[in-house]
C-alpha cells in the first residue's frame, strides 16, 4: 500500500494515541497538525513528528484547521475533537479531497451523520469512523465465528462499557459538548450489537430499541443507561455509565452454544485477541461445553489498524471500510438517538 500522509484535527488526549498508533502503521506518517489554537497544534507536532523523523526531515506543518485542509501534501485527516465539532470539519476535509477517519461519534445525531455520509458518496473520498475495536483480527475472528454459525443463530448480546469519572466536570458532563455516558462509552457496545447483528445476517436497519432505562445527572447528560435493542430474532442488552465501572467483557448466546469476550474492547495500544467458544452438548442435554474452545488471535495496535484501513480505501480508489460499512455507522447513529430519547421520555 501506498505511504499515506496525515493530518490530525484536535491534538487531545485521543489524537496522542492516535499519533503512537501511527508511528506504528505500516502506511502513514504524520504531516501536519490542525487545532483552533495553533500554539497547541504546534507543541503536539513537536511531540509527535519533530524534524527528522517519521521520514519528514522538516516536521510536521501546525497551524489552524484551515490551513492544514489547504495542504497539498496531506492525503487524510483524523479527527479527534469534541463530538459536535466532527461534522464540519469532516466535511470541509472531504470537500478538500481529503479521506477521513473521524473518531466515535461520527457525529452527535442521527440526520448529521446521515448527511455526512451524503457528502462522502458526493465527493468520493474515503470516511470512515473510528471505532477502534472494529479494524482488529480480533473482530474479523469474530466476525468469522458468527458468521459460520459456530454457536448456531446468535440470540442474545449482553455486553457493558462503563468507568469511574470522578467529579462531574469537563466535557464529559457538558450537555453543549455532547457529554454523557451514551456518546462516549455506551455506542461500543451498541456498535458491537449492531456487528454480531450484521454477522449473523440480520440487517442493522432492522434494530429497535424495545426497552431503555436510566439516569441523566445533575449537569443534564445520561450518566448511567441501559437498553435492549432487538430485531429479527435478535436482541443486545447493553449498558454503559461514566459514574460506575462496569465489565468489559460481553456474551454471546446462539441456539448451539454461547461466544465469551472476556475482554471486548482491548485498550488503545492494544486490540483484544482472545474469544472462548463453548458449544452446546452433542447429547442433546442443552448443556454448553465445560472446556471452551479458545481462539487466540494477533495483538495490533487498533489505531495503526484504522490508518491502515484508511490505506486500503485510498488504494482501492473507494470510500467505505469493509470493517465499519456505512449501513454501520448509520445504524449505530440512529440506535443511539431513540436510545438517548427514550431516557429523556423516562
Amino acid at each position: 500500500m501506498q505511504t499515506v500522509r496525515w493530518a490530525i484535527l484536535g491534538p487531545g488526549q485521543i489524537a496522542q494515541s492516535f499519533a503512537e498508533g501511527l508511528a506504528a502503521s505500516r502506511t502513514g506518517r504524520l504531516v501536519a497538525v490542525g487545532s483552533s489554537d495553533a500554539a497547541r497544534a504546534r507543541a503536539f507536532a513537536e511531540r509527535f513528528a519533530p524534524g527528522g523523523s517519521t521520514g519528514n526531515p522538516d516536521g510536521a506543518f501546525a497551524g489552524h484547521y484551515g490551513a492544514v485542509l489547504g495542504r497539498d501534501d496531506v492525503d487524510a485527516v483524523y479527527i479527534g475533537t469534541v463530538h459536535p465539532a466532527h461534522a464540519a470539519l469532516a466535511e470541509a476535509a472531504l470537500r478538500a479531497g481529503k479521506a477521513v477517519l473521524c473518531e466515535k461519534p461520527l457525529t452527535p445525531t442521527a440526520a448529521e451523520t446521515d448527511r455526512l455520509l451524503a457528502v462522502a458518496a458526493d465527493t468520493g473520498r474515503p470516511l470512515v469512523e473510528a471505532y477502534k475495536n472494529r479494524f482488529s483480527p480480533f473482530a474479523r475472528e469474530l466476525d468469522a465465528l458468527v458468521g459460520v454459525g459456530a454457536v448456531g443463530a446468535p440470540r442474545r448480546l449482553t455486553a457493558s462499557f462503563g468507568f469511574a469519572s470522578g467529579e462531574r466536570a469537563g466535557r464529559l458532563f457538558d450537555p453543549e459538548l455532547a457529554g454523557g455516558a451514551l456518546l462516549d462509552v455506551g455506542c461500543y457496545p451498541l456498535s458491537l450489537a449492531v456487528q454480531i447483528a450484521a454477522a449473523a445476517g440480520v440487517d442493522p436497519a432492522a434494530l429497535r430499541v424495545v426497552e431503555a432505562d436510566g439516569r441523566i445527572g445533575p449537569t443534564g447528560v445520561d450518566e448511567d443507561a441501559r437498553a435492549v435493542i432487538a430485531g429479527e430474532g435478535f436482541e443486545a442488552h447493553v449498558s454503559t455509565s461514566i459514574r460506575s465501572t462496569l465489565p468489559r467483557s460481553a456474551e454471546i448466546v446462539g441456539t448451539a452454544g454461547t461466544i465469551d469476550l472476556p475482554d471486548a474492547w482491548g485498550s488503545r495500544s492494544a486490540s483484544a485477541s482472545t474469544i472462548l467458544v463453548r458449544r452446546a452438548d452433542a447429547s442433546g442435554g442443552g448443556t454448553a461445553e465445560r472446556t471452551p474452545q479458545e481462539h487466540t488471535t494477533a495483538v495490533v495496535h487498533p489505531f495503526a489498524a484504522e490508518a491502515d484501513a484508511v490505506a486500503r480505501l485510498l488504494d482501492m480508489d473507494a470510500c467505505e471500510a469493509r470493517e465499519l460499512p456505512w449501513a454501520h455507522s448509520r445504524a449505530i447513529a440512529r440506535l443511539l438517538d431513540a436510545w438517548a430519547a427514550a431516557l429523556r421520555a423516562a
